[in-house]
């Protein structure tokens, strides 16, 4: 590991056994069962991320638990998955929809019980599949004992395990205006909230019921490490880090903390003071120690970093540095927003899209490693926002996952994803439940902007276009629940539903088991360097994967027209030649002429393998 400059202070932490668990004997089979390698076992792996309130649904009160996921292990041990990615399950008032936690020692009732995850653990062992947890410790549930106890007084032991700052001199407390500082909260209003009791504010980068806490704290930094060891003794694999390149702000003399440029809703955009800053890399190597070096083998780590750049993820990832494993990155899922934000979307150019993730590619190539998404549970559904969810919803979401998985890195899968599930089709502002919607749409009416265009922005940016229930069958409400759902179904669940799809071998679900069965069994998928080719063109996505023996030459027409195209045009030489198909999105796919030509059918895509 690099040498850290900045010194922290000791975190002495409660002394754990290594565990002969579950997860690391269910990483030490699937390395034995594929190809022995150096690269560390997630290179290979592909992670499906479960978003448990809608995902199945045993006890009838409409809310997905932890049985229902137990249950559905065939399904994801069937698609080939090597991990699952729980969204968060622990104790929660559920005003973020369990990001905002209140125990992160036990299991939220609506859930189950600690026990069912127990089970649940083993149980995904058995299938050779690990849990990972999300990690959510930029900010706490105000309805956490350290929360309770850090606003029970201005003396409290507690009170600096938070973010406590008087108001704006020269203001009067609690009026507009007197916030410490001009920040806006990433769900609307104001980053800070007013404690009449105590007469200061405390900052709230999300909902006013997720304070954030204070990491400068190392009595803050231990109790999270000694969460986070907890949770590996019970045999987890690993974590996906919430917003945790949040986690250092940038202080300045006396705790003082900087207004920022004005954002379209009026407040202030505070990001350049806690953004990646300046002790980021210190908590995450000083993470690793008291954590990870306490236990044995590898687990997978994932950073959650809006607003990373690419010089960054690659210090993020570095393996000398031993932070984490990768990060998710997101300038590619905001080439779409417009002026006015996410809820103000633009059309999608084809190009920066193939150029931002060929970016990416190149960037961490000799140094780090990629993540691989489209979808999860903030962004809408990939084949609504930038695929076809109409005449070619299937064969648009086969192209956009052959696509994804084709490039280097770790593919993630959201849960639908594999079923081609659309967005959530909803018309009316009763229908949304997310909390980020919901404050936009009203913040939009006192900022008195256009109802429908509210609407028509809800419609393709809302996180709840990701949250309806995962189909199971075509009994009613598709086999998720024998009750009423937490949230509407989307339309078209009768055609969309996994029965369906797993008995039909040219489904959607079909085509991303085979994606993923390429990457556990040919080589190049993981170790291949990527080349763009064709990159200004708006409808052709082609690149090449190649390693020292083998290469895969992508094709895929992102229209719905059909796509002529001269190999030998775009860079690919000797195209007659290319017959062997190693995954397609139709049964009979396209093939090169004589001439090295081929024509693409609307939204078609292929995977040409060859010797080099």
């Amino acid at each position: 590991m690099t040498e850290r400059t900045d010194a922290l202070d000791p975190t002495p932490g409660d002394a754990v056994a290594p565990p002969g668990n579950a997860a690391s004997q269910t990483r030490t089979s699937r390395r034995d069962r594929r190809r022995e390698t150096r690269r560390p076992w997630w290179h290979t792996a592909v992670v499906y991320q479960v978003y448990p309130r809608s995902f199945a649904d045993t006890n009838g009160d409409g809310v997905g638990d932890i049985p229902g996921i137990t249950s559905r292990l065939d399904h994801l041990a069937e698609l080939g998955v090597d991990v699952v990615w729980l969204s968060p399950v622990y104790r929660s008032p559920h005003d973020d929809n369990g990001y905002d936690i209140s125990d992160y020692t036990d299991v939220d009732p609506l859930f189950g019980s600690l026990d069912d995850l127990d089970h649940l653990i083993a149980e995904a062992a058995e299938r050779d599949i690990g849990i990972v947890m999300d990690l959510v410790v930029n900010h706490t549930s105000d309805e956490h004992e350290w929360f309770r106890d850090s606003a029970s007084s201005a003396d409290s032991v507690k009170r600096d395990w938070y973010w406590w700052r008087p108001a704006r001199p020269g203001t009067t407390p609690g009026e507009p205006g007197a916030e410490p500082t001009n920040w806006g909260s990433f769900f609307s209003g104001s980053a800070w909230q007013y404690d009449e009791a105590s007469g200061e504010y405390y900052l709230h980068l999300f909902s006013r019921k997720q304070p954030d806490l204070n990491w400068e704290n190392p009595e803050v930094r231990a109790e999270v490490y000694a969460m986070m060891r907890s949770w590996l003794a019970r045999g987890v694999a690993g974590f996906r880090m919430d917003v945790i390149n949040l986690i250092s702000k940038r202080v300045g003399p006396g705790g003082a903390l900087a207004d920022g440029p004005e954002r379209p809703d009026g407040w202030g955009d505070g990001s350049a003071q806690y953004v990646d800053g300046p002790r980021m890399h210190a908590f995450l190597a000083e993470m690793h120690e008291q954590v990870f070096d306490a236990f044995p083998g590898t687990y997978l780590t994932v950073a959650e970093t809006p607003g990373v750049t690419l010089e960054q993820a690659r210090e993020y990832t570095d393996p000398e540095r031993r932070e984490v494993d990768m990060v998710f990155q997101f300038e590619h899922v905001g080439l779409d927003h417009g002026p006015g934000g996410k809820f103000d979307p633009r059309p999608l150019h084809l190009p920066d899209l193939k150029a931002n993730l060929a970016r990416w590619q190149e960037g961490l190539a000799e140094t780090g490693w990629n993540s691989l998404y489209l979808g999860n549970h903030d962004q809408p559904r990939a084949v609504s926002r930038w695929g076809d969810d109409g005449e070619h919803r299937v064969v648009s979401a086969k192209t956009l996952a052959l696509v994804l998985h084709l490039h280097r890195g770790t593919p993630y899968v959201y849960q639908g994803e594999e079923l081609g599930m659309p967005n959530a089709g909803f018309t009316a502002l009763e229908q949304y439940r997310d909390l980020e919607s919901l404050n936009y749409a009203a913040d939009a009416e006192r900022r008195g902007l256009d109802a429908d265009d509210v609407l028509r922005g809800l419609a393709a940016q809302s996180r709840d276009n990701a949250r309806t229930p995962v189909p199971w069958d075509d009994s009613p409400h598709g086999g998720f629940t024998t009750g009423e759902p937490w949230i509407a179904m989307t339309p078209g669940w009768e055609r969309t539903n996994a029965r369906a799809q797993r008995a039909d071998q040219g489904s959607v679900f079909h085509h991303y088991r085979r994606l993923i069965e390429l990457r556990h069994t040919d080589p190049v998928v993981v170790d291949g360097a990527f080349a763009l080719l064709a990159p200004e063109h708006e409808s052709l996505w082609a690149f090449t994967r190649t390693t020292e023996d083998s290469q895969l030459v992508v094709l895929a027409n992102l229209s719905g027209g059909e796509l002529a195209v001269d190999l030998a045009a775009i860079g690919v030489e000797g195209g007659a030649d290319l017959h062997d198909v190693a995954v397609a999105s139709h049964a009979e796919a396209a093939r090169p002429d004589g001439e090295g030509r081929i024509v693409l059918r609307p939204w078609e895509s292929v995977v040409f393998r060859r010797a080099v």
